[in-house]
């Protein structure tokens, strides 16, 4: 009974470490143009599908959230560099529009600052 509990715990250690610290593979989604202006979505489930949005500079862009998650954590989203802070949970997809006047890379976050992503501007 006892190498059973130690086998488990080393299992849940193991499966913890990975969680936090393993190296993640990271999809980037890449923007629709149509009419010159540009939209991504992110699907919001679990954390932010894709992660990494790519996005072309100069022309007018933005970002949908596709909300399917009720966690409270991520019900909202946070771009700390534009200011903003929307709450997801008021309609299915929250659009926020980015500004592709140069290349950068805006980061966001959810309401706790758990789950992270970031829109790059090429």
């Amino acid at each position: 009974m006892r190498i059973a509990v130690i086998i488990i715990a080393l299992l849940l250690i193991a499966f913890i470490v990975w969680w936090f610290f393993g190296k993640h593979t990271e999809s980037a989604g890449k923007s629709t143009i149509v009419n010159d202006e540009q939209t991504a979505t992110i699907v919001v489930n679990g954390g932010y599908s894709p992660s990494t949005v790519i996005l072309k500079k100069g022309i007018p862009a933005q970002v949908n959230f596709d909300m399917h998650d009720s966690t409270a954590c991520l019900s909202h989203v946070v771009f700390e560099q534009l200011g903003v802070n929307k709450d997801l949970t008021k309609q299915k997809i929250t659009t926020i529009n980015i500004p592709t006047d140069k290349a950068q890379t805006f980061n966001f976050a959810c309401g706790m600052d758990m789950f992270h992503g970031k829109v790059i501007v090429k």
